[in-house]
């Protein structure tokens, strides 16, 4: 398989690949920290409180090491498939000794560790779900209600797709005006680095869909927890027993 061709699987199994990205992170993550900062509060527990969560899609941790500041007693579950990212991910996370472990999942195929059969407090996923097929969304959010317990939360960080070109131009222009750099990188990139790009948004779709996905998959309380212009937290819970 040439370079170009790639899938998201190749791309996030090459130790170089995986290494480069990481070296980037520092600035994506800066832009991104009010919204893991958002994730972090809309979880449902008190400061002190002592519960787990898992992070599907992990990667490096950046979601988990948000939360698990903003909750010093929490313990994480890093759920991911790339065995690069997973070590990438060890070295990043080396102040959290104690508080996370790795296990590894495929949420393309639907397998999920024995481990997290269910009973759980609560599950984030954070820029990856936009890489899976309609199908695949819609049969991860039901894996993610079947395992969660009574009450328990998802919330998935996310770009979404615009059902409106002009509002795609709209979104356009203000990160362009937010990195003045952002058309002239768009205009130069490599066949590589365009093929990836196309691969990257292939499955990403409007929001609308997403939220019938999760209401559908039995989620009460679905809503759009926050928005700047493509990427949303969506999410809701897992209804008490008896409702």
């Amino acid at each position: 398989m040439s370079d170009t061709s790639k899938s998201n699987d190749a791309v996030w199994r090459d130790a170089e690949k995986v290494a480069a990205w990481a070296a980037r992170s520092g600035e994506r993550e800066r832009a991104r920290v009010l919204a893991r900062q958002m994730m972090a509060d809309l979880l449902p527990f008190e400061p002190q409180a002592e519960f787990s969560f898992v992070d599907l899609g992990a990667g490096t941790g950046a979601a988990s090491r948000v939360i698990l500041d903003r909750f010093p007693a929490a313990s994480a579950v890093l759920a991911d498939y790339s065995s690069e990212m997973m070590s990438e991910g060890a070295r990043q996370l080396e102040g959290y000794e104690g508080r996370y472990r790795y296990v590894a999942i495929d949420l393309e195929a639907g397998r999920w560790p024995a481990e997290l059969s269910g009973g759980l407090d609560a599950v984030v996923s954070s820029l990856c779900v936009h890489h899976l097929s309609d199908g695949r969304k819609q049969g991860l959010f039901s894996e993610v209600i079947e395992r969660l317990r009574p009450g328990a939360w998802y919330l998935n960080y996310d770009p979404v797709k615009a059902e409106d070109p002009s509002v795609e131009e709209a979104w356009q222009a203000a990160h362009d005006r937010r990195d003045p750099a952002a058309a002239e990188k768009r205009a130069d990139r490599s066949p590589e680095e365009q093929a990836h790009y196309e691969n990257h948004i292939r499955h990403i779709i409007p929001l609308a869909p997403q939220l019938a996905f999760l209401r559908s998959a039995g989620f009460e309380a679905v809503d759009v927890y926050w928005k700047e212009l493509d990427h949303v937290i969506m999410g809701g819970r897992r209804p008490f027993s008896g409702q």
